[in-house]
């Protein structure tokens, strides 16, 4: 058994399948780890469970949030708790003074309360090797909601994908694998091309409204509003829209229901389509993190004491 985490006390609060892949994977590295919200531990032998958060984060050095964070509210998204799970002034009162705390996206509240009590925040969802490996089961998820909200096949039908991120290159790739005449808007120059030279229709958010028309199935993965009500007037009566940006999306939903165009919001794919590999890949990029954060810290400490 590895002990790269030997002793350091972790806290995990909430989540969904993927944090009950993640928890029992840093106690097998050596890790103390604690869970609230999870009710899946209860007297498992490896993790220790805490009916609160305020108790699980009592010691520890790093606390574990999920990919959502928390919302505006504080409320942490717990799929097995029995109650509801809040990170608040509370529970940050409660934290060690050199905790980490880790998250997918910090919204604006969790910002503000590691801020006030000094405490470390980490963000891996735009990491390079948390989002490139997510974007996986978020094309399959998608392409999955495609076919079951059609009754055409992908092969064959004209697609657009709204975005070449990490998320927009594995899609389209996908898409055009399986047959899908596809599209990709793009802003950059250099997406432009790399959309042409692997055989895609390559369009700038301006000829949107000439081209969108033909458009069967359209993806967005642009977390800004891209598809407005002037586009969605020109989108065939029958079209279908898979929205998987983060919140609030790139669609304006309200007028897609006025106008009837069948469109669907879908964060967080990878924790629901596919959440043991989800699971797997913060397996492997959270231990990673956190011997990063002890050795800053030990470092630190270190030019302290030369100082002295």
């Amino acid at each position: 058994m590895s002990s790269i985490l030997a002793g350091v006390p972790i806290a995990v609060l909430g989540g969904d399948d993927r944090e009950v892949i993640l928890a029992p994977h840093l106690a097998q590295l050596g890790a103390n780890v604690r869970v609230a919200g999870i009710t899946k531990f209860i007297g498992d032998n490896q993790v220790q469970y805490f009916e609160s958060a305020e108790e699980a984060v009592k010691g520890a050095r790093f606390v574990i949030l999920p990919m959502p964070g928390i919302d505006e509210e504080g409320y942490i998204r717990a799929r097995y708790a029995e109650n509801s799970l809040s990170f608040n002034r509370d529970v940050t009162a409660c934290c060690n003074d050199e905790c980490t705390v880790i998250v997918g996206f910090a919204r604006p509240l969790l910002k503000q309360l590691v801020s006030e009590r000094g405490l470390g925040l980490v963000e891996i969802a735009e990491m390079d090797e948390v989002a490139i490996m997510n974007s996986i089961p978020s094309a399959e998820g998608a392409v999955q909601m495609a076919m079951e909200a059609t009754d055409i096949t992908i092969h064959g039908s004209n697609v657009t994908v709204l975005g070449f991120g990490r998320c927009g290159q594995t899609l389209a790739r996908m898409l055009s694998a399986l047959g899908a005449i596809t599209s990709v808007a793009a802003r950059k120059p250099a997406d432009l091309a790399r959309i042409s030279e692997m055989g895609m229709e390559a369009l700038t958010y301006s000829q949107l409204p000439q081209c969108i028309e033909k458009a069967d199935i359209i993806f967005n993965t642009v977390p800004s509003l891209v598809l407005d009500e002037s586009l969605l007037r020109k989108t065939k009566p029958a079209v279908y829209i898979c929205d998987i940006a983060s919140a609030p999306g790139g669609v304006d939903f309200d007028a897609a229901e006025k106008l009837g165009r069948k469109a669907e919001l879908a964060p967080g794919l990878p924790g629901k389509v596919a959440p043991r590999t989800a699971g797997l890949i913060l397996a492997k990029v959270i231990p990673d993190i956190i011997v990063s954060e002890l050795a800053n810290t030990s470092s630190l400490s270190s030019q302290e004491e030369d100082r002295r």
